[in-house]
């Protein structure tokens, strides 16, 4: 009789399974899915230009033409499976290339609210901003600064009202043209 003790690593008892699980097949299925939901996303002009089969392109047109719940999710089924028979590697590098300026947006929009709120609380952050961003109308900044700040003194359902948005469009514009220039 044999005892594992007998064995080399070659005998090695671990069972070879020569297809991957339910599980990881489910999760493969739900991933090409969420590619399929992010193809869905794009414009249709995009998609046209992306390497896939008519099939799929059809079906992801079709997805986006159907209103009824039942009927988008079994279209992404769909899709999903069309999407096992796809080469799926230049449609994920088209989705992420398409997310990244995406990111890079919000990051910008999140950095304005951050200096807007620092430039109302902080007389020390007008002298920063300036240091950062010497291109900017100094006189126009701390009059939209002003003006913000005496509607922030104001009953509660006149706070934040055009002056704050102002502020915000104003420091967004500055930030972007301190980025392309």
């Amino acid at each position: 009789m044999t005892t594992p003790d007998d064995l080399s690593d070659d005998d090695a008892v671990t069972p070879q399974f020569s297809r991957p699980s339910k599980t990881r097949m489910k999760k493969q299925a739900h991933d090409l899915q969420a590619l399929g939901d992010a193809l869905a996303e794009m414009p249709k002009d995009k998609l046209a230009a992306l390497p896939m089969a008519e099939s799929l392109f059809d079906a992801v047109i079709a997805y986006k033409n159907t209103r009824s719940h039942e009927g988008r999710r079994r279209q992404m089924q769909y899709i999903g499976k069309l999407m096992r028979q796809a080469d799926v590697e230049p449609l994920r590098e088209a989705v992420s290339a398409m997310q990244v300026p995406r990111a890079e947006e919000t990051l910008a929009l999140h950095k304005a609210e951050l200096w807007r709120t620092e430039l109302l609380v902080d007389d020390g952050a007008l002298t920063r901003w300036m240091a950062e961003h010497p291109q900017t109308d100094a006189q126009q900044l701390r009059s939209l600064i002003r003006a913000a700040r005496k509607e922030g003194l104001g009953p509660p359902e006149q706070r934040h009202g055009r002056s704050y948005r102002e502020l915000f469009q104003f420091i967004k514009q500055q930030m972007a043209a301190a980025a392309n220039g």
